[in-house]
């Protein structure tokens, strides 16, 4: 697609779903475009897994339900660009139904549910981190549910929004549907469990790879909107990426999770259990781990402002492939 359609058709979805949100009417009603997806993965995964089939017969399979998954998805969502047209109504349909990509709303929702929450009890702020983390939270402390909250806000930044715009803004409709395809179908079946580590392979490995340019980009703005957030440090959150980010585990994760740790001088990341299994995780930034209820909230603070700048940029780039294209 034209970077002039295509950039615009991202801003705009931005906009809408920072606006109003998903509709809770129309998730009532049909559902959300990501439950679709988790259906067919599911269908998927319980037609090809034999968990008594070998390894690499698994992976192979793992791989073809990938193929199949993103082959339906681009079709129907390329249909559907191709029906809507590229015209001004065209772009308008387009961007109300690529608003159900990003989770700017629900995202900042649940991470301030645990602020509030962690504000009355401990046991409550167990209760709000565990729909947003899937660590184990029984025996977090107040700080433990603060540190994990603050590390999922970072990470959904990343791979929640600056993502799906990301491939919204290249490639359209069709660009941002099929990454959220990956990206579910990673978080589906993409473990290292007895039953998805083989099939899941094909997933995980491929989720890495298209998140990777958003996870730089989620980083730089958050280093970039420490500069507009007051009591955040803009030169700690850069040491902290170069220094951490290429520690943690995941490819990704570690280069937004590092830029807010420093950013809010905080240290993020270190051990977590996982169904009963303790997993020593890197650090990310080195300041201080008592993270509390005000410390979500100055995390909250900061991602509001690196969700301002990703939408300037996205007008900025929109304006400049217009003069382009008008010179």
């Amino acid at each position: 697609m034209d970077l002039t359609f295509t950039l615009p058709l991202a801003l705009l979805a931005l906009s809408i779903e920072g606006a109003f949100g998903y509709p809770h009417t129309l998730l009532r009603r049909i559902g959300h475009p990501v439950i679709w997806i988790g259906a067919l993965i599911d269908w998927l995964d319980r037609r090809l897994n034999r968990e008594g089939e070998d390894v690499e017969r698994r992976r192979r399979k793992g791989t073809i339900a990938l193929v199949v998954l993103l082959t339906i998805v681009i079709a129907v969502t390329a249909f559907v660009a191709s029906v809507a047209g590229s015209g001004f109504a065209g772009l308008i349909v387009l961007a109300i139904l690529a608003a159900s990509l990003p989770a700017q709303r629900s995202l900042a929702s649940h991470i301030r549910a645990v602020a509030n929450a962690l504000d009355v009890s401990l046991d409550g702020g167990r209760e709000a981190v565990a729909h947003v983390v899937g660590r184990d939270v029984a025996a977090l402390d107040e700080a433990g549910v603060a540190r994990a909250a603050i590390e999922s806000l970072a990470e959904n930044f990343s791979d929640g929004i600056v993502a799906p715009m990301f491939w919204t803004a290249l490639f359209g409709l069709p660009g941002g549907a099929a990454y959220k395809a990956v990206n579910t179908a990673d978080s589906m079946i993409g473990h290292r469990t007895p039953r998805h580590e083989a099939f899941g392979s094909a997933a995980a490995r491929l989720d890495d790879v298209v998140n990777m340019p958003a996870s730089r980009i989620a980083a730089g703005l958050i280093i970039a909107a420490a500069y507009v957030t007051r009591g955040a440090d803009p030169d700690a959150a850069r040491k902290a990426v170069i220094r951490d980010a290429g520690k943690h585990a995941s490819p990704n994760a570690g280069w937004p999770e590092a830029a807010i740790a420093g950013a809010l001088g905080l240290q993020l990341g270190g051990r977590r259990l996982y169904d009963g299994v303790m997993v020593e995780g890197a650090f990310m930034g080195n300041g201080r781990r008592g993270a509390n209820a005000t410390d979500i909230r100055r995390a909250l603070s900061l991602y509001r402002r690196a969700l301002l700048l990703q939408w300037i940029a996205l007008l900025g780039l929109t304006i400049l492939a217009a003069l382009i294209v008008l010179d």
